[in-house]
């Protein structure tokens, strides 16, 4: 797929389509006609095609239920398309989303070594990055107790200091700038600012928090609906957007 007009190119998305499939209950009268369960589905995403370049940030926005968290999943390599492709051109790519990458059964220090060697990085590497992340953490005690015990805000704290200080090409963030407590929320987003500033990393931050897209982000993916909308500057596709659900 890479071509040398691609050089540049950290992410590239072609007619990426998922679909989830579950079972439907029905009555136990319908049940006899039906043979149990139907299958019911849901298309999540329909045909998404863009590319990133490296070292830019794209903001992607939408309704619940647009596909936004399930595109990010999808390039972290968390689900696999029905259809489509994904190509993040060699490069490493870490999720920073609540419920995604912790064994709950484990400690938050265990977490970090678990995490950080599903990022691809060796163990000598994460020990020499362990007391910085557990400082930007601050989650206290809690670093030596059982993931399980965390609130959301400590989960958050610890998620998004493991994928702010092992750094990786691709950082993917969900939401995750918005959950926690006020001085950590201007912490972890000072810390965004300051990753992003790095020319050769590529970021996509999935938000409802319209002033974060538009400080942070060079460009803007709207979706709807499982399909885009509209891509481009920040300036033009938000407030077209904001247009959209005033009357949706």
């Amino acid at each position: 797929m890479a071509t040398e007009n691609k050089k540049d190119i950290a992410i590239t998305v072609k007619n990426l389509h998922i679909t989830y499939r579950g079972l439907k209950k029905t009555s136990i009268r319908a049940s006899w006609k039906n043979f149990g369960n139907k299958i019911e589905t849901f298309h999540a995403l329909k045909g998404v095609s863009f590319e990133l370049e490296e070292g830019k940030i794209l903001g992607i926005i939408g309704k619940n239920g647009s596909g936004k968290s399930t595109m990010l999943r999808a390039i972290a390599g968390i689900f696999s398309p029905d259809k489509g492709e994904i190509d993040l051109h060699g490069r490493t790519i870490s999720l920073l989303s609540i419920g995604v990458g912790f064994n709950k059964k484990l400690t938050g220090r265990e977490n970090i070594y678990l995490s950080g060697m599903l990022l691809g990085f060796s163990e000598e590497e994460i020990a020499a990055k362990e007391k910085e992340i557990i400082k930007f953490a601050d989650i206290g005690d809690f670093i030596n107790k059982r993931v399980k015990t965390y609130s959301s805000g400590m989960y958050s704290k610890l998620a998004f200091a493991i994928t702010a200080i092992l750094e990786t090409d691709i950082t993917l963030i969900d939401e995750v700038l918005s959950v926690g407590d006020a001085k950590f929320k201007e912490k972890s987003y000072n810390k965004m600012k300051e990753l992003i500033s790095d020319e050769k990393r590529t970021v996509l931050i999935v938000s409802h928090s319209l002033g974060t897209i538009r400080e942070l982000c060079d460009e803007v993916l709207w979706l709807n609906d499982g399909k885009i909308m509209e891509i481009g500057k920040p300036d033009v596709v938000i407030p077209k957007y904001e247009e959209f659900m005033k009357e949706n």
